[in-house]
């Protein structure tokens, strides 16, 4: 495992624009091993196994196991916010948006906001604003998933930006011409 030093380290190779030792997600990270300490640690291995049982069941299309394995772990530890993130998951793949979004409050809330589940909770609940047109919303789940140090929130800001479309549409336009003298446009 990566010392602290050695991930501000690469965070500023890949990151340049970033302060030196900022890297998005650490105190998270740190506050949610804090948060599963708390748990027994046979139970937290017991819901962790479900949670590993169900993703496999919803990655093989059985989604209605998935949703029995997420729902099993979540009666086993309910103040686990991993459990209700990952049936967020299945629910969505069943269609049930609104189910899915109750679940997803409850992942945020009990994270209070901080490390993975409520990064992976915010990129979801963002993306189902996304498909619901729900454009200020999307962003607003998108920026504090960027925050939790989330990449592909940062490139979906970066597609909710008019500017920033326009921008990179000029830039194609302009880069075509370049390879292309003597093409249309």
């Amino acid at each position: 495992m990566a010392t602290a030093n050695d991930r501000a380290v690469l965070q500023t190779i890949f990151n340049p624009s970033t302060p030196f030792g900022d890297i998005p997600g650490l105190d998270e990270e740190e506050e949610e091993d804090a948060q599963e300490e708390a748990f027994v640690p046979e139970l937290l291995e017991q819901v962790r196994d479900l949670e590993l049982q169900g993703v496999s069941a919803a990655e093989s299309g059985d989604v209605s196991t998935a949703l029995e394995r997420f729902s099993e772990a979540i009666r086993l530890l309910p103040e686990r916010a991993s459990g209700y993130n990952n049936r967020a998951q299945a629910l969505r793949l069943r269609g049930d948006v609104a189910g899915a979004l109750q679940d997803l409050d409850a992942a945020i809330r009990l994270s209070r906001g901080c490390g993975r589940a409520a990064c992976q909770s915010f990129v979801q609940r963002g993306l189902i604003h996304r498909l619901q047109a729900r454009e200020d919303d999307a962003r607003r789940d998108f920026e504090r998933a960027a925050r939790l140090g989330s990449a592909f929130a940062r490139q979906q800001l970066v597609l909710l930006n008019p500017y920033s479309a326009l921008c990179n549409q000029m830039l194609c336009e302009m880069l075509g011409r370049l390879r292309n003298p003597g093409g249309p446009g």
